[in-house]
């Protein structure tokens, strides 16, 4: 690997860094070693020159050794999979609140309630008649359970689910257990047709009269994982489960060769309980001068369950905290209050962030930018600015320090998929952290995204910008934008193709009868 000598440089409080192209932190880099940061006896009225002298702080506070891997290795190995709603969210939520302690940083939990509460049964597909396979299979998050003793039914292979797929195969589906295909998932814009597609497949199903669908796994080597097509915490409309992809194929192929001759028992007796109080952990750095303004800086705390939610998203649940730590251990104080919040429900439908909105709308007005991690440890590139190029400038200002480190490639999309989305459709400045792809996507929501496969190095890197955004954007003289009315938003929707989004993905009615989203 390429690597250079890092320098760490404090004059006239500019800071420069150096760093290898890849974001790596070599094993003998000066940075793990103990290191006293400059002195100063308070914070710089430049917001770059403040960025400078936190930098300088908190780089070998965050870099050197310090409790993230540990606490990272408790929410993931000890706790596990933490479900919205289950008693292992319960538990991370007393773990995020304990390590905010431990930090020094003020901290309380926020309840808000969940519809209902989902757990898997034993899921179980098999073939009725001479032909025997075995099929690994999972219930998709959210999905009804089966009747008592399962459905038995015939198997009708939909192709993708278009709407000629469903003309081609009318006679066939009432009643039926539908098995649709998928692309292989291998890119970001992969991952997006997982969650676009379905809902419209979904309707036409149930409006044919379909029994149940089975979803072809988009990953290989038989690995399973878990989503959910719901965008308020409500059940899904229909009994759905994922089967692995090598079974799916093996499935269409019989299919195919014995037409309108497969049947199928499918039994997925999952667990549906009541209304329950669920919650968000907030913690926060009040700010000097204007205490009653704020940075929040936030990642979901919740994650699926066949692995143990290291990418997804415990890694930046750590981030979140760590930044904290570091930024209180300076013994510095923003401008403004800096937020940090680990939002439970992000997998149900953004519920918790939604939640934290509607319970503060009063406050919004108040609140100078959203700064949300949720891509595990990939390099960060840039920030994404909800369709606000006017935001960049100000961004890259308090990124300034790290220049070197070519993560000031901002981009202006917009994008339903994570606890931002809230806070910008109330006109909020958001930034989502964009970030390489690294190993993200193959072990997204499946029983493989456990903590080996986090790399430490990467992880602290990301934690450095996190917390130096935080920062510069709680610290510079002037609010990073204006909140936008709802007249500025819509046609921001438009132009950023996020109006297509929220169409696709269930949030466009409650938008347009004013349940979510900036009130006229």
């Amino acid at each position: 690997m390429r690597r250079r000598n890092i320098w760490l440089i404090t004059f006239t409080c500019t800071l420069t860094l150096g760093w290898p192209t890849h974001a790596q932190l070599p094993e003998n880099d000066p940075l793990h070693r103990a290191q006293t940061p400059p002195s100063a006896a308070a914070c710089a009225t430049d917001a770059s020159s403040s960025c400078a002298e936190v930098a300088a702080k908190i780089l070998p506070l965050i870099l050197g050794p310090s409790p993230m891997q540990e606490n990272l290795r408790r929410l993931t190995d000890e706790i596990g999979g933490r479900v919205t709603g289950s008693p292992a969210m319960d538990r991370a939520v007393q773990w995020a609140t304990s390590a905010f302690r431990t930090a020094g940083v003020e901290v309380h939990t926020e309840k808000y309630q969940l519809p209902l509460t989902w757990s898997e049964g034993d899921t179980r597909l098999e073939l009725l008649g001479e032909i025997k396979l075995p099929f690994r299979t999972v219930s998709l998050g959210w999905s009804p359970a089966t009747p008592p003793g399962g459905i038995e039914a015939n198997v009708v292979d939909i192709a993708y689910g278009t709407p000629q797929d469903f003309t081609a195969a009318a006679t066939q589906i009432k009643g039926a257990i539908l098995l649709v295909h998928t692309d292989l998932g291998t890119t970001w814009a992969d991952l997006f047709n997982e969650y676009f597609r379905p809902p419209e497949i979904i309707e036409r199903a149930t409006k044919a009269g379909a029994a149940a669908i089975l979803w072809e796994g988009a990953r290989e080597r038989l690995l399973l994982y878990r989503h959910t097509n719901t965008s308020d915490g409500q059940l899904e409309k229909i009994p759905q489960a994922i089967v692995a992809r090598e079974d799916a194929l093996r499935l269409s192929r019989t299919v195919l060769a014995y037409p309108g001759k497969i049947r199928a028992r499918f039994s997925m007796p999952n667990k549906i309980g009541p209304p329950i109080d669920q919650q968000n952990v907030v913690a926060e750095i009040p700010g000097y001068e204007k205490p009653d303004e704020s940075v929040i800086l936030g990642a979901h705390l919740d994650s699926w369950d066949l692995g143990t939610g290291a990418l997804d998203n415990g890694c930046n649940a750590a981030l979140v905290i760590e930044a904290a730590r570091a930024l209180k251990a300076t013994g510095l104080r923003p401008r403004r209050t800096i937020r940090f919040i680990l939002f439970s429900g992000e997998e149900q439908g953004l519920l918790g962030s939604w939640a934290y909105v509607k319970t503060h709308r009063a406050e919004l007005d108040k609140i100078r930018a959203v700064i949300i991690f949720d891509s595990g440890i990939g390099r960060v590139t840039g920030y994404s600015l909800g369709g606000r190029a006017n935001l960049a400038p100000a961004v890259h200002e308090v990124l300034k320090p790290l220049d070197s480190w070519d993560m000031n490639r901002h981009t202006t999309d917009a994008q339903t998929g994570t606890d931002h989305f809230d806070f910008l459709i109330e006109g909020l400045p958001t930034l989502v952290a964009n970030q390489e792809e690294a190993n993200y996507l193959p072990n997204y929501h499946a029983a493989s995204d456990t903590l080996d496969k986090v790399d430490i190095r990467e992880l602290k890197l990301n934690t450095t910008i996190a917390a130096l955004t935080a920062w510069g954007l709680a610290d510079r003289p002037s609010p990073l934008g204006k909140r936008l009315s709802r007249a500025e938003l819509e046609p921001l929707l438009k132009e950023t193709g996020l109006d297509q989004q929220m169409k696709s993905m269930g949030f466009w009615q409650a938008w347009e009868n004013g349940a979510r989203g900036r009130q006229p």
